[in-house]
């Protein structure tokens, strides 16, 4: 079996995919992964041997460029277009092609899929992408939910105008031209009937609706890389440190968080990891109670934290929970303060208010965090592991469906 993995985003979007495909891979599957252009990515495809299509331009430095939000219509245009020029070929001869990502980059390439008559399935990474009427939609930058609407059908009626909108032009562009009908509702094309959430089911609980959702649980990437030889004596030379990462928000909002966070940390009289992510944080001083992180195995890592600080993606999150270490999750975008309100609400840990901590702020949240019975119930949480091989469990089972199921 053939499989193409699709997707535009950043690592969060990436790093499931990478699970999928070594899953794919360990049971005799072909699998390639399109994915952005950024080094990142291609290094960390290159080092477990998954095949990278290089598709699109460089999300980091998109992200880095906080783009107006009124050019998201332009940009998604330039988006679908260049999932019709590489996703094509790479999907040529494939037998599944599996989409997730924004959703007009997901979009373009479910319209490949259609066009080459490949099946297809989109995945979310999070349930509050889903439509139901227990949850409201996220909001558009540029395009805030009407003070007062509350009713969450209407709201993602809402959405799927503000969808069509946005993207509809770009992408029926792309389809006319590849002599492909136009579609009516991007959203509703794009999620289908029966979409796959690749979420754990206690972090992420779905609330049965009309849409055939199937969580898989999430798709883990098994990580037994060695700690850096000089991580590993800093975290031996005392007791647990304060891991603080932001991943690949480029943290506009608050941009002295590095020396925030350091300053609160200590305040606990506590050590501190900080990752470098991609808005490049750094220390302010050389004290030796603070140590600067690049690429690590978080897997690795987190048992070895008091606590973790970071923005609440789906990754992270996840990753902290597994591990049993309770949580800081300070939100800057899209699904992370949802990810902040389930750690809240399974105790696990505290969601900061707002994306812009202060030290008197971040040092309150780490006080919780930081309580015996935050770790306690962290450490009773549960995550599944096997969301990958659910996965590729449905994938191989579709594939040996006739075509005119």
């Amino acid at each position: 079996m053939r499989v193409l993995l699709s997707t535009y985003g950043s690592r969060g979007d990436v790093e499931p995919l990478v699970g999928l495909a070594l899953t794919l891979r360990a049971r005799g599957a072909e699998v390639r992964v399109c994915a952005p252009a950024d080094e990142d990515f291609a290094r960390r495809l290159a080092g477990v041997g998954v095949a990278y299509v290089p598709v699109g331009p460089s999300a980091k430095e998109l992200t880095q460029a906080a783009p107006a939000p009124s050019s998201l219509p332009e940009r998604a245009a330039q988006l679908i277009a260049a999932q019709f020029d590489v996703v094509t070929e790479a999907a040529e001869g494939c037998d599944a092609l599996v989409a997730t990502g924004m959703l007009p980059t997901a979009a373009g390439a479910l319209s490949i899929a259609e066009l080459l008559g490949v099946r297809s399935v989109f995945v979310a990474f999070q349930s509050s992408t889903l439509p139901s009427p227990h949850h409201a939609p996220l909001a558009y930058a540029g395009r805030p939910h009407p003070a007062g609407m509350t009713d969450n059908r209407a709201l993602w009626d809402l959405d799927a105008e503000s969808v069509n909108t946005l993207f509809g032009a770009a992408l029926n562009t792309s389809r006319v031209a590849h002599g492909l009908p136009a579609v009516d509702h991007v959203r509703d094309y794009v999620v289908g009937t029966r979409p796959w959430l690749a979420t754990d089911p206690v972090l992420d609980p779905w609330r049965a609706t009309d849409l055939d959702v199937v969580q898989t649980g999430a798709w883990i990437v098994p990580d037994d890389r060695p700690l850096p030889a000089e991580l590993d004596a800093f975290l031996a030379a005392g007791p647990p440190p304060v891991y603080v990462g932001f991943g690949s928000m480029p943290m506009h909002a608050a941009a002295d968080v590095a020396q925030v966070a350091v300053d609160a940390v200590r305040a606990h009289g506590r050590r501190v990891l900080v990752l470098q992510g991609w808005a490049d944080l750094g220390l302010a001083d050389d004290r030796d109670d603070c140590f600067v992180l690049g690429e690590v195995n978080h897997q690795a890592l987190f048992g070895r934290c008091a606590a973790v600080v970071h923005h609440g993606g789906a990754g992270t999150t996840t990753t902290a929970a597994r591990a049993g270490v309770p949580q800081v999750v300070v939100p800057q975008a899209t699904d992370q303060p949802y990810w902040a309100s389930r750690v809240a609400a399974l105790g696990i840990g505290v969601a900061h208010d707002g994306p812009a901590p202060t030290v008197t702020s971040l040092s309150a949240a780490l006080r919780s965090a930081l309580a015996p019975e935050t770790r306690a119930r962290a450490e009773a949480l549960t995550i599944r592991a096997d969301g990958t091989a659910v996965a590729a469990d449905l994938l191989f089972a579709r594939a040996a469906r006739p075509t005119t199921v």
